[in-house]
């Protein structure tokens, strides 16, 4: 059986990549190009010390490396729509839309043309099956688990992959990479979105848009206008810092109105609340439930998940309301729900 390795250069994809060859398959290296700058990311990705690393490794495994340029599905389907969620005064998370639409969709028909039966990342994630299907479960890891950023795979999709390192730790993962002498081995993980330079996301949003975000009321809960915001792009529900102002309570962003351009501020109990609706919502099973179910749900990556129930709605939408009220629910990014170890789905969060 053939593979198609995804390579970002990291340690992660190398042994990845190692265990795969192990494993028996026939196995072929790339790296996805996926954005082009001037001046890269100083921990992002796509960089030509990146791919040196990953050909290093690919060559050093005996296998062919190639490197794939998906630099106008990437602008397309990732930064326009990271651009479109922020001027509309939402909280995107692009790595999604990377999974979903570069790693899962655009490399998996590449692996089709030539002849591989799977497609293989470094991600930390496990896939089962069980009763008939495909299961997405979390990493025996949970310190490095990332099924979080996995919920849009589709049944097909998981049965064409495969995450070697979902039963691993990141020691035991760094001490194969040194034992087989990868030159990248003790690489630092990527931490910044790969076409935001300098982690200044309002910055990334108006160099690309040409043109500064107007500037425009911060009002209270109330609907009175208390100071001036710089732009909505530079505010998310939650956030304490860089609101200025002399206000006579800790204040913070409670809502984000792009069609009225305002920002709405107020103390932390406003930040709080038990109901979400998410849409373009991804059942990993295929079917959503006819019933309201328990589980667990999380709405931001690094967040533990938190008792609740969840209702698929007739419109497609899901509604999930948690047993206590959660903090900065913001619109934009992603509620993915569990059932235990396994993800049942997720969507992203609606604003009011």
């Amino acid at each position: 059986m053939r593979a198609l390795i995804a390579m970002s250069g990291g340690v992660d994809s190398s042994v990845a990549a190692k265990l795969t060859v192990d494993a028996g398959y026939d196995c072929i290296g790339c790296m996805m190009k996926l954005y082009d700058s001037p001046e890269p990311a100083e921990r992002g990705c796509c960089t030509l010390e990146d791919a040196e690393d990953a050909k290093s490794v690919a060559f050093s495994l005996g296998m062919p490396f190639y490197v794939f340029n998906f630099c106008e599905g990437f602008k397309e389907n990732v930064i326009q729509r990271f651009i479109n969620e922020y001027i509309e005064g939402r909280t995107p998370n692009p790595c999604i839309d990377c999974n979903s639409f570069m790693k899962f969709d655009r490399l998996l028909k590449r692996a089709e043309e030539l002849d591989c039966q799977k497609i293989v990342t470094g991600h930390y994630a496990r896939i089962g099956f069980k009763h008939g299907r495909f299961t997405l479960n979390k990493a025996a890891d949970p310190s490095k688990d990332q099924s979080y950023v996995l919920y849009r795979l589709t049944q097909e999709q998981l049965s064409k992959t495969s995450f070697p390192l979902g039963e691993m730790t990141k020691t035991e993962v760094r001490r194969i990479a040194e034992s087989c002498g990868f030159v990248n081995f003790a690489k630092r993980d990527s931490q910044d979105i790969c076409f935001v330079n300098d982690g200044d996301y309002a910055g990334t949003v108006e160099r690309i848009l040409g043109r500064p975000c107007p500037e425009g009321d911060f009002i209270d809960v109330n609907g009175n206008t208390i100071g001036r915001h710089r732009g909505i792009i530079r505010y998310t529900v939650g956030q304490h810092k860089g609101l200025g102002g002399n206000y006579p309570d800790k204040m913070f962003v409670i809502k984000v109105d792009a069609a009225k351009n305002t920002v709405t501020l107020g103390t932390e109990e406003h930040l709080f609340s038990r109901e979400l609706t998410a849409s373009r919502f991804n059942w990993i099973s295929g079917e959503p439930p006819k019933e309201k179910i328990r589980c667990l749900a999380k709405v931001r990556y690094r967040q533990k998940e938190q008792n609740a129930c969840a209702e698929a709605l007739p419109d497609g939408r899901v509604k999930i309301i948690f047993d206590e009220p959660q903090r900065a629910i913001a619109p934009g990014q992603s509620a993915v729900i569990y059932d235990g170890e396994t993800v049942l789905g997720g969507g992203i969060i609606e604003g009011e």
